[in-house]
């Protein structure tokens, strides 16, 4: 090897040696003592220990409301108040029966409910006038199905028709409510202003009077299973006052 390459090869390692130490000022020396980067993901309270609170917003991942925990626990406790007066009498029996109902169902809301029943009636003395026994099943249980059905298969045999004009719903009331294991039954009171004329094959009018407004007050009960997941309620029994 000649003297100049000797010569080359020493200067460039002094060159390396000095950026090396240069390196080593700048980033310093690993300890095992150095703070961690911060990993939202990955905390304990011991490692935040004496550092600055760090807060991570984090986008919400349901649609749905969210649920405040101090109302939660309020509610819980009301409703247990609720039970308790229930099980000891010093509640009506009606609102005994809400309170009932609320604790295995707590989305009930009463008013919602007779909101929902006004619906209900609607649809329902509707389908039957018209004969759509295809609107009616879902909406009635198998009993009451099977007599507005066996009505309305009646009155295609005798070949009438039968017309009713809801002129509108006077009042709906929440009369009663229950648990019977784990269905709950709500009876409400509709009283309605209709108009009701069956005709026969030939149109001619066999019974009603189609210029009289008739007041009639209809009592359904309707119940739904709280275990299920199905929210619908349906028509288990009807009936006239006494």
């Amino acid at each position: 090897m000649s003297d100049g390459s000797l010569i080359e090869i020493v200067l460039l390692a002094a060159v390396a040696a000095f950026f090396v130490f240069k390196l080593r000022s700048v980033l310093g020396k690993r300890t095992g003592h150095e703070k961690r980067d911060f990993d939202p993901f990955n905390q304990s309270p011991r490692e935040n220990e004496g550092e600055e609170e760090k807060v991570i917003q984090l986008p919400d991942r349901g649609k749905g409301p969210r649920i405040n925990q101090d109302e939660l626990l309020e509610q819980t406790e009301a409703d247990q108040v609720a039970a308790e007066k229930a099980s000891s009498g010093e509640q009506d029996p009606l609102s005994a029966g809400i309170t009932q109902i609320r604790l295995a169902d707590r989305d009930f809301d009463p008013d919602q409910f007779v909101a929902g029943a006004r619906g209900a009636f609607e649809m329902i003395i509707a389908a039957f006038a018209e004969g759509d026994t295809k609107t009616l099943r879902p909406l009635l249980a198998n009993d009451v199905y099977s007599d507005f059905s066996g009505a309305i298969k009646e009155r295609e045999a005798n070949k009438e028709t039968l017309e009713t004009t809801l002129i509108g719903i006077t009042s709906a009331e929440l009369i009663e409510a229950e648990m019977q294991q784990k269905t709950a039954f709500v009876t409400v009171t509709f009283v309605s202003e209709q108009v009701n004329v069956t005709r026969d094959a030939e149109g001619l009018i066999v019974d009603g009077n189609p210029n009289e407004v008739s007041t009639i007050t209809d009592i359904w009960t309707f119940a739904r299973n709280t275990r299920s997941r199905d929210p619908n309620w349906a028509l288990v029994a009807t009936r006239s006052p006494n």
